[in-house]
């Protein structure tokens, strides 16, 4: 869901045919490899909120592809991320999923090499030193971390001068009405979709298929129903400029305030937020290649990926709420919570459908039409990534 740029009729279609991605890179391994090398290790990815490591010497571990991260908080409450690897030769450092470190150290448990928390090599289990030997030469490999609005980032490649926030698809600042610091995980979903993860996107940048597979959100987003998103993609959007029905403008069907299975709120609504973000009922900005972020009046959800093979993605979703909502005994997420598990367990029904139709011998690519014109921007995206890569 990119910036929309009118062409001079002020219609956002694709005005020809375009190919798409060709059908093997999205089960081929060696391209799966080639992805990860070029765009997943080269790219600002989405961890976890940062309130997940409160304290000192708390830690979590992820899985990235090939590569074992190991993020944590040091001794002054600063985030660090390294490469989950012991610099003696190269056992997994910390195979738990998350814990706390004793003693504020980091402890191999292969040969008992032991680390600060800011990754200084402290001591070695060796009786000698060999010559020529200088523990200040053996840090864990840092990586690159970066916390924007709770939620944190980091980059395999390092930091190379880009800010988290010039990787959003959209200007960041257009969540800043939403107090994102201050929100609190209130509700997680997980799921692993058999499909590879760029059908995810492709899937969320285009409605076409909304009439078809999502009836619950086209009769909440009236706009989608007609198998678009915004006014701009219908060629005939001046014939509607005078009405206000959300069939034409888009946003939420009147009386409904956010995405939830009635349309209803579900505790407290936000402060400061502007007519128009009230009216809208989402506001979406997306940090390819890993995470989306929709806020809505009364909770903000981010939704993560994660490649797992060619042909393996998993989704990870969490709803985030004000402390005050979670800490009111009559509050229920249910309603908010089971809307879009909804829409996400629709889509992924159908992105696995696309999944298994790409291996025909004669589908060598597919093509897009006018309304796609947001998939075509992530396509270009992918290729721009490759060749850089």
């Amino acid at each position: 869901m990119t910036v929309q740029t009118f062409g001079d009729d002020g219609y956002n279609g694709l005005r020809r045919a375009e190919e798409t991605l060709p059908s093997h890179y999205y089960f081929d391994a060696a391209q799966y490899q080639r992805e990860l090398d070029a765009i997943w290790y080269r790219n600002w990815v989405y961890l976890c909120r940062a309130k997940s490591l409160e304290t000192p010497g708390s830690y979590r571990t992820f899985d990235l592809g090939t590569q074992q991260i190991l993020l944590l908080r040091d001794e002054e409450g600063g985030l660090r991320a390294f490469h989950n690897t012991c610099r003696h030769r190269g056992a997994r450092l910390c195979p738990a999923v998350a814990g706390r470190f004793g003693a504020n150290r980091i402890v191999c448990p292969y040969h008992r090499w032991t680390y600060s928390l800011e990754g200084r090599l402290l001591r070695t289990s060796s009786l000698a030193r060999p010559e020529g030997f200088d523990p200040a030469d053996y840090p864990l490999y840092d990586v690159a971390v970066r916390e924007w609005g709770g939620f944190v980032f980091i980059n395999l490649a390092g930091d190379d001068g880009s800010s988290v926030e010039r990787s959003f698809d959209r200007d960041s600042a257009r969540l800043d009405h939403w107090p994102l610091e201050d929100l609190v995980v209130g509700h997680s979903f997980r799921k692993v979709f058999a499909c590879n993860w760029k059908l995810f996107w492709d899937n969320f940048n285009e409605c076409l298929h909304c009439p078809g597979v999502h009836p619950e959100l086209c009769s909440l987003v009236p706009i989608y129903g007609r198998a678009i998103m915004a006014e701009h993609d219908d060629p005939r959007w001046r014939e509607h400029t005078a009405l206000d029905d959300p069939r034409f403008k888009g946003g939420l069907r009147r009386g409904a305030a956010t995405w939830s299975m009635d349309g209803q709120a579900q505790g407290a609504t936000f402060q400061g937020l502007s007519d128009a973000e009230r009216r809208a009922g989402h506001t979406f900005v997306t940090c390819l290649p890993s995470v989306y972020v929709v806020a809505h009046v009364d909770y903000v959800r981010a939704v993560r990926l994660r490649p797992l093979g060619p042909e393996q993605t998993e989704l990870y979703a969490e709803w985030l709420f004000p402390s005050e909502t979670l800490a009111d005994a009559a509050f229920d997420p249910a309603n908010v919570v089971e809307f879009p598990i909804l829409v996400m367990e629709q889509d992924a029904a159908v992105c696995e459908l696309n999944q298994q139709g790409l291996r025909a011998l004669r589908h060598e690519t597919g093509v897009l039409m006018p309304e796609e014109y947001i998939l075509k921007r992530f396509h270009d995206w992918v290729r721009a990534e490759l060749r850089r890569g």
